[in-house]
């Protein structure tokens, strides 16, 4: 029988972690909780989901002296497997047990509280794993119930009298000092108190049932009472009934024996059959065994000839096995004698490139497979180590003599060409340079370096060098013929003189002159030897192996014929360059290229000293050429056009500083009127740059401006201030002229529209400072006054205004006829004056208009402030004042 779950310690120490401290855990069972269908409210079935649950009795003191309360608590299990406190009811409630009628094993029971609030909720269906752990738990209850609670709950569908003798049966037993007939005294009134009041039982230990009293239900003691009446039969003694059951059960008793009796010769001679069979079965053991110790010891020589067996068969094929190996190894170890003639001699003759490749192949083939074909063991074998020396010393040897052949190759070859002058620009013929012969026959060679890439990669550094070296002469030989005879054919006019020192008619004689072919001469430079510098840097990456990775040898047959010359740059790109060659690779092309670049500088230099305008184009010409080249290998020709770049950006940086010196050295001159001849000429310099700009060199342009500019203001105004009587005509006159020669330009040109917007300020200014001084020349008097009555009301009222020194009205009255008695003529006077030391008429008739107005603006303030302070007064008013100026 398995062990009940009440007798686990562990758990009921988990029911005491999981309650209050001064609880004492009495009984602890694991049960399954379910919801019954009968009991489900509305006619409907309720939900049937079991629950894995723990019930645990305990008992708590709250103070001594007072009587133990009984509790029954429900426990589940948390996400974590630890117990928990889910509901807990006290035993004093307990109403009524019943088992569920349903369940045919009477494992399944329900609980009735009577404090329960709703009656409409199904209560829980408990289910024990047996009748053992249901009795043991139902046991303990109503011994709790009848010894603390005094009361009994209702027993419903329970056998009380099975109950009891299962309680008697696993209950230990218990010394009593109460005599026989004592015990059956106290067990018969108890059985007619079990019939009265329900059944009673009594418990030495809560943990431990057992019970003394019959436990009768008021049902099963009514058919009991039918039973005995049906037995009675008219008989009216019970010692009579008593004496007559004893006769049936010692009738029936010797009924028994006899039968046994007359079957006793039967039983012997079953018992005879026995015997000889157990003979029969000892003699079969005796048998077996022997045959089992011969099996045995012929299963042992079995397997000890199959082991011999297997042995020689694995030594067989090891012997098989190991033979194959050597074979492979001495193929390995073998090198044939033409191959290591042809790689030891010192011809590389067209002829035998082919033989030289195979056996190359051969010697690269040897070697990976002494690394990557033979087994680990073979390695440290002495024969292995002798023909890898022996290989090493071949490869070593023929990596010397082939780095030595191409080295002469290369020098012999680039000699060849720069001896040949045909090849080179001529006076008075261009020549572009071409390779395609140069490369074609490099790459009859090309094959050589990728084996010797692949041999000894250490060999291609100092062969790199070489080729560098011979191609560089060749490249800034070509160069430089080019570049002499590109600037010696075509004609230039003579350097011009600074902007700003030219008349008007030389100016514009002077920017007539097309300068288009110094433009043309760089783009020529450019579209040459850009294009030419990038293919020699791919060539260069996939001639010397930059690229390659793994070691092919393609068709001689095909390459041979092929015009390498004539491959497209994309072509020699088709290989990616890794990362770490990408350096190696940038410092060779360094030594392949480097100085030519001086030729570039001097086709620059010659240009920007023609016309210094023209670098805006070639500004653009180089931009343009340094976005097109986005590839690895033309690392030297961006650096190149970079460095071209800065070149022209320097070569402008001069013009402008030039410019400005000229501007600011303007202002030394003699005293200026009128507009300055900067100002105009301006217009025609940006006029020129804007028709330069190509490509992107907008910013190079637009920082040429914001500079000249700036300068022009400054210097602009520090001429102004040198006449102090009238610094704002000189202002107005600039700066209106600097506004009517760009409107069409900073319609177009942001930045100029910028500094349009500026000089538009500065003019406004000036005319406004210059018309406030016209003003105030003609009516200090009356303005004046007014500005008085100003700086009063800060401190005064208008009312206390009128009697201060110098502000009566008889004050206003005086200034009033001081200054507009003769108004008309006053206004005719500052017209006059305003015309007066202006070079620019055409500024005049806007000027009056301002004048005009701001006259009657400061006029109409003035009539406010007197109608204020002194309102007996009668003045013009301001109306009046604008209808004499609108008809003069």
């Amino acid at each position: 029988m398995a062990r009940s779950s009440a007798d686990d310690l562990d758990l009921r120490n988990q029911c005491q972690a999981a309650l209050e401290s001064g609880s004492k855990v009495v009984l602890s069972i694991r049960v399954v909780e379910t919801r019954g269908a009968a009991w489900a409210t509305g006619g409907r079935l309720g939900r049937q989901m079991a629950k894995p649950r723990v019930l645990a009795i305990t008992t708590k003191i709250a103070s001594p002296g007072e009587k133990a309360k009984a509790f029954l608590h429900v426990l589940k299990y948390s996400s974590g497997g630890v117990l928990e406190l889910a509901k807990d009811y006290k035993l004093k409630h307990l109403s009524k047990m019943e088992v569920n009628a349903n369940d045919p094993s009477g494992c399944t029971f329900i609980l009735g509280f009577d404090n329960l609030r709703s009656q409409s909720v199904a209560p829980s269906l408990w289910t024990m794993r047996n009748k053992d752990d249901r009795n043991r738990l139902l046991v303990s209850l109503l011994n709790m119930c009848r010894d603390l609670q005094d009361r009994l709950p209702k027993v419903v569908g329970i056998d009380i009298v099975e109950m009891a003798l299962w309680a008697k049966d696993n209950t230990p037993a218990v010394s009593s000092k109460a005599s026989t007939a004592a015990t059956a005294t106290e067990a018969a009134e108890a059985a007619a108190s079990t019939m009265e009041d329900g059944p009673t039982i009594t418990s030495e230990d809560y943990s431990n049932v057992a019970v003394t009293r019959d436990l009768v239900s008021h049902a099963e003691e009514e058919d009991m009472e039918a039973l005995l009446d049906a037995y009675v039969m008219g008989i009216g003694e019970a010692e009579q009934f008593s004496e007559r059951l004893r006769r049936e059960l010692l009738a029936l008793e010797a009924a028994n024996v006899h039968a046994l009796l007359e079957n006793e010769p039967l039983v012997e001679e079953v018992l005879k059959g026995l015997d000889a069979a157990s003979l029969c079965v000892e003699d079969m053991d005796e048998w077996l065994r022997i045959f089992n110790v011969k099996l045995r010891h012929m299963r042992e020589d079995i397997e000890s000839i199959e082991s011999r067996n297997n042995k020689l068969e694995l030594q067989s094929v090891n012997n098989m096995a190991l033979l194959k190996e050597l074979e492979k190894l001495l193929v390995h170890l073998r090198i044939p004698t033409e191959v290591e003639e042809c790689l030891i001699g010192d011809s590389f003759d067209d002829a035998q490139i082919g033989q030289i490749l195979e056996s190359c192949e051969w010697l690269s083939g040897a070697l990976r497979a002494l690394v990557q074909n033979i087994d680990p063991c073979y390695v440290n074998m002495r024969a292995v180590k002798e023909k890898r020396g022996e290989l090493e010393i071949l490869k070593s040897s023929f990596v010397t003599l082939a780095s030595e052949f191409l080295r002469c190759f290369f020098s012999k070859l680039v000699d060849f060409m720069i001896n040949d002058l045909s090849h080179f620009s001529q006076k008075g013929q261009l020549k572009v340079p071409d390779h395609n012969e140069l490369k074609h026959k490099c790459m009859t060679h090309a094959r050589i370096l990728q084996i010797l890439k692949f041999l000894d990669k250490r060999c291609l550094v100092p062969l790199r060098k070489v080729y560098c070296h011979s191609l560089n002469l060749l490249l800034r030989r070509e160069a430089r013929e080019f570049s002499n005879e590109l600037r010696a054919s075509i004609k230039t006019p003579k350097n011009p003189q600074g902007w700003l020192e030219i008349t008007s008619n030389a100016s514009q004689s002077a920017n007539s002159v097309d300068t288009s072919s110094v433009t043309n001469a760089y783009f020529k430079m450019l579209s040459i030897f850009v294009p030419l510098l990038v293919d020699e840097s791919s060539f260069f990456a996939y001639f010397m192996g930059f690229g390659v990775t793994t070691l092919v040898f393609p068709d001689s047959s095909n390459d041979m014929n092929k015009d390498f010359g004539t491959m497209d740059n994309d072509e020699w790109e088709c290989v990616q360059i890794s990362p770490d060659d990408l350096d190696s690779l940038n410092a060779a092309l360094r030594d392949l290229l480097d100085g030519i670049q001086e030729d570039f500088y001097a086709v620059l230099d010659w240009a920007g000293k023609i016309d210094p305008l023209r670098c805006i184009s070639l500004h653009g010409i180089t931009e343009n050429y340094l976005s097109e080249q986005k590839s690895d290998t033309s690392g030297f020709v961006r650096m190149l056009l970079s460095e071209l770049l800065t070149r022209i950006s320097l070569q402008f940086g001069k013009f402008v500083d030039e410019t400005c010196h000229q501007i600011e050295r303007n202002e030394r001159n003699a005293k200026q009127t009128g507009v300055l001849s900067y100002i105009t000429k301006f217009a025609i310099l940006a006029t020129r740059m804007e028709q330069y700009i190509q490509g992107q060199s907008r910013e190079l342009v637009d920082m040429a401006y914001t500079k000249i500019v700036n300068v022009m203001f400054v210097t602009l105004e520090r001429i102004s201030q040198a006449d102090p009587k009238y610094p704002d005509i000189v202002l107005i006159e600039n700066y209106a002229a600097f506004q009517n020669s760009l409107y069409d330009l900073a319609n177009v040109v942001p930045t100029l529209a910028k500094f349009y917007h500026q000089a538009s300020e500065s003019y406004e200014k000036a005319c406004t400072n210059h018309i406030n001084m016209v003003i105030y020349i003609q009516f200090e008097k009356l303005f004046t006054f007014a500005q008085k009555i100003e700086d009063s009301m800060y401190t005064l009222s208008p009312e206390e205004i009128p009697f201060q020194v110098g502000l009566s009205k008889a004050d206003l009255r005086k200034i009033l006829k001081s200054s507009l008695s003769s108004v008309d003529k006053a206004i005719v006077g500052m017209s006059k004056r305003l015309q007066k030391n202006f070079t620019s008429e055409e500024l005049l008739p806007s000027l009056w208009d301002k004048c005009k107005k701001q006259f009657a603006d400061k006029y109409e303030s003035f009539t406010r402030l007197v109608a204020k302070v002194y309102p007996s007064e009668n003045i013009p008013s301001g109306t009046e004042m604008r209808d004499l100026l609108a008809s003069m």
